[in-house]
Parts: structure tokens; C-alpha cells; sequence
């Protein structure tokens, strides 16, 4: 089962997040889950990342893949497992990462959503994965934020 994130880059409540993350990530794990896509932007992919990285200690099946919008851009990549490239070469610069959450959102079978608000990246993200009716697991819904 793989597992795609898709959240705000800038959070609020971050305690209640993580251990949201923690009882979600989990659950997925022992599910079957096994390979965790990441963006790899902005302040809830560095917490997803980072509890997925608690979770590699105690289930080290699980793999972590950051998913790159951009070739040699330099970007740190310790701490994940891997990298992967979607086919992204003729897409025009300004729209490599939408164009990359899309890639995401269709080779998951599971989005872990931390959308608050109807407008952004995120929001669209989560759109595009309700229409292509993947199991969303939503903080709004679980949490009524």
C-alpha cells in the first residue's frame, strides 16, 4: 500500500498534528502500508517526515521516498530511503510541483490530507485526490478543525 501526504506548509497546533500523525502512520503500517511518498516542502511534510522517521525504529519495512519536483536542485536527501523523478522534463518550471502532486496523488492508494481551508496547493492536491476517489484520512474530518 503506498501513502501520499498532502498538508498546508505552515501549521498551527503542532502537538495535536504529531500525535495525530503518530495513531494515523501507525494504523497505515499495520495495515500494510509500506512506502510513504513526501514532498518534502514545507512545515507538515518535515513533520510527516519526521514521524514516519520514528516509526522507520519500530516497523523498518516502511520506506520513505521524497518525491523531487526539480532535478539537481541540491537538496538534502538523508534521512529518506530514496528519491524518485516523475516524468516531469516538459513541464514548465512554475508548475513542476503541482504537476508533481498529481504524480503522487495517482500512484497512492492513500492520502493522509492536513487541509484546512479551500484555497492553495494543498487544497487543490486534496481535490484532485477526492476526484480520483482515493482513501482520504483528513485531520478537518477527524479532528473538526
Amino acid at each position: 500500500m503506498n501513502v501520499t501526504f498532502c498538508g498546508h506548509s505552515q501549521i498551527t497546533k503542532e502537538d495535536k498534528i504529531v500525535s495525530w500523525l503518530r495513531t494515523v502512520t501507525q494504523n497505515l503500517i499495520e495495515q500494510g502500508a509500506t512506502t510513504f511518498f513526501l514532498g518534502g516542502y514545507g512545515e507538515f511534510d518535515s513533520l510527516a517526515a519526521s514521524i514516519l522517521r520514528e516509526q522507520k525504529k519500530k516497523y523498518p519495512q516502511i520506506e520513505l521516498v521524497l518525491v523531487l519536483a526539480y532535478l539537481n536542485t541540491g537538496r538534502n536527501t538523508s534521512g529518506y530511503d530514496s528519491t524518485v523523478y516523475p516524468p516531469l522534463e516538459t513541464v514548465p518550471h512554475r508548475f513542476a510541483i503541482s504537476h508533481r502532486n498529481r504524480w503522487m496523488i495517482e500512484v497512492s492508494d492513500v492520502v493522509v490530507a492536513y487541509v484546512l481551508h479551500d484555497w492553495g496547493g494543498a487544497a487543490t492536491t486534496l481535490r484532485c485526490a477526492k476526484q480520483k476517489k482515493k482513501q482520504i484520512i483528513s485531520y478537518r474530518d477527524e479532528m473538526g478543525s
